[in-house]
């Protein structure tokens, strides 16, 4: 589910600089009331949180086997249709096999 920014409205219907967030379905329509206070409120157009280049989340040494293993994962990589092979860590069992 998304996360919303709403922002509280005075009583002229103008921002008072006072926001909040809230997880909720898409689905759901907009609220027009803040859940805790009952201040009247709308959704804030907001930009939203992407990645770019220099995000740790898009290095491809975060999830190098190398660091993996150092953080304490264990990674399999697929090597034939129904066979896994591990490729970082030392927990668990050297391969994994649906014939097994």
């Amino acid at each position: 589910m998304p996360t919303y920014v709403y922002e509280v409205l005075d009583k002229k219907g103008q921002p008072t600089g006072e926001t909040f967030e809230i997880v909720q379905p898409m689905k759901d329509p907009p609220l027009t009331k803040h859940p805790q206070t009952g201040q009247a409120c709308r959704r804030a157009i907001v930009a939203p949180h992407i990645a770019g280049n220099l995000s740790p989340l898009k290095s491809k040494g975060v999830l190098s086997n190398k660091n993996l293993e150092r953080l304490g994962f264990t990674k399999y990589e697929r090597k034939g249709k129904g066979y896994m092979e591990r490729t970082a860590g030392k927990a668990g069992p050297k391969s994994i096999s649906a014939d097994d």
